[in-house]
Order: C-alpha cells, then structure tokens, then sequence
C-alpha cells in the first residue's frame, strides 16, 4: 500500500491545521503512534517537475519504543489538497483514534 493514489475509500490521513498539515500514524511493529506537524511553506518540497502536483513530503519517523522506520510520502496541489499518499513501516489512524490510545 505504498504510494497509493487516493481513492475514495481511502480517507484523507491529513488534518488542516492554521498553517500546517496534521498527520497520525501508528507504527506496525510496536503499536506506538505519532503525530506530526508538517508546516505549509516549511516543511514541504516544491515540485517544479508536475502541473498537477505543487508540493510533495517524504518524511521518515522512528519512535522511542523499536527501530522501526516509518515512511511517510505525499503529493499536493497548490491549496495543500492531497493528490496521492502513502505510508510503509506504519499506518494512518484517525485523530480520535490517537487520542484513545494517548489516553491509555
């Protein structure tokens, strides 16, 4: 499931936030999950090479609990909207399923 073209069964992993983009991720090895921030004009790479893409992320995570590398790739249009997105190593979770699990 990596690098997947978003379809309409596949929900959109990524939450508008001010000026950033929200993600949540749970790593498939040991279960912990992750937040992360990707700020708009920061964090992202501009692509020069598509019409249809403006940005893209290639992020990689590892956590405190194993070594695990969680890899994280994104392309966007111009207004943030995701044009395909992928994760290995982990999955999305949704942001009330990371709040149940930080509860815990």
């Amino acid at each position: 499931m990596f690098f997947k073209r978003k379809k309409n069964i596949e929900k959109n992993p990524f939450y508008n936030d001010k000026n950033a983009l929200v993600i949540y991720f749970k790593c498939e090895n040991c279960g912990e999950v992750f937040r992360s921030h990707l700020r708009k004009g920061y964090d992202f790479l501009v692509e020069y090479d598509s019409a249809s893409v403006a940005y893209k992320i290639d992020k990689v995570y590892v956590g405190s609990k194993c070594p695990n590398k969680i890899e994280v790739r994104a392309q966007f249009t111009g207004s943030y909207k995701p044009v395909s997105f992928g994760i290995s190593g982990g999955k999305f979770i949704s942001k009330e399923d990371f709040e149940k699990e930080v509860e815990r």
